[in-house]
């Protein structure tokens, strides 16, 4: 889907006035920041990115990716797209959702219960829909999401449901949607950084963490866990944004050019992650660790529970519910 007239304009509105538009042919260097690690399928992503722009114009369009958060990590990212000094970001949800409750809504557990009702969930104009507050709310524009695949405990000690995460300290993202999550199953949610979760769950610090499989297993935290609890509850896509203050600097034509270039990139990179979990799957009971599923029946009475919470915050969230129960 590219962007409206409707939402271009209301871009422009509700942006701090900016440079007058540049000609269609100026020539523009790109920089987009990321916190990935390099090999990451996001980076990839952003890479191909770079290389279609150029293509596509000959040149007049260039990207540089700093990867592994080189620009600071997101919060920091933010503010410089806010101001203009960044041009482009792949910024997770959970650091959007901490500044609009709506898009919040995203993480919620149990929308969707699969990656590949995640890959459907995300090109659904009810989740494209929610990039329609960013420019008022953020100064940011929204081009399309990136995913993870769903995300799974790895666990210091054997899991077999729900019922054993209570008491665990385990390692979450800092979103308060997964704060409220994990606490309402009886977890202590303990926010470490990337760079420092091996060594928290090798010493002891962590009795486990929750992440999506790719990273899991490009970190090989299975050689510290004992089992995996697959959850089938939330995951963690990606917002592909560009600065407000720049965005109003480009042509129609360009704006136009970079959309699409987003939107194709992004629609491989959703199908390749699709495509390669069944592997990483393998590749994990290869190891030999247990790896449970969560019963459905489980779920009930926690998605009620965070439901009282949340539902009062971001009312969308009760129309995503309705499309991920489609998928």
């Amino acid at each position: 889907m590219t962007l409206s007239r409707r939402h271009l304009i209301a871009a422009g509105a509700t942006l701090p006035l900016a440079a007058p538009s540049l000609a269609l042919a100026q020539a523009k260097e790109f920089r987009l920041g990321l916190i990935t690690p390099n090999g990451h399928s996001w980076n990839k992503a952003a890479l191909k990115l770079a290389d279609r722009l150029k293509a596509e114009t000959n040149g007049r369009l260039t990207m540089t990716v700093f990867h592994s958060g080189q620009l600071g990590n997101e919060p920091a990212m933010m503010q410089q797209l806010q101001s203009g000094a960044l041009d482009m970001g792949f910024i997770q949800a959970a650091e959007l959702g901490s500044r609009v409750d709506s898009i919040a809504a995203i993480n919620a557990p149990y929308i969707v219960r699969s990656t590949d009702a995640v890959a459907k969930f995300v090109r659904h104009p009810a989740a494209e829909k929610l990039f329609d507050v960013l420019p008022r709310e953020t100064g940011t524009i929204g081009l399309g999401w990136g995913i993870t695949g769903m995300r799974a405990i790895f666990a210091a000690k054997v899991l077999n449901g729900l019922a054993d995460i209570r008491g665990m300290k385990l390692r979450i993202n800092p979103t308060p949607v997964y704060r409220d999550f994990y606490s309402s199953l009886g977890a202590a949610p303990t926010p470490i950084p990337t760079p420092q979760v091996f060594d928290a769950m090798s010493n002891g610090q962590v009795d486990g963490l929750e992440a999506d499989l790719e990273f899991s297993w490009n970190q090989r935290f299975d050689k510290v866990s004992k089992s995996i609890l697959q959850m089938n509850a939330v995951f963690m896509p990606m917002a592909a944004v560009v600065s407000g203050r720049v965005w109003q600097t480009l042509s129609p034509a360009d704006r136009e050019l970079i959309t699409k270039a987003v939107k194709a990139i992004l629609n491989d990179q959703i199908n390749e992650l699709a495509a390669g979990e069944p592997q990483l799957i393998e590749n994990l009971k290869g190891t030999g660790l247990p790896i449970r599923q969560v019963a459905v029946a489980d779920t009930e009475a926690v998605i009620a529970e965070f439901d009282k919470i949340w539902l009062p915050k971001a009312p969308i969230l009760a129309e995503l519910r309705k499309v991920g129960a489609t998928l």
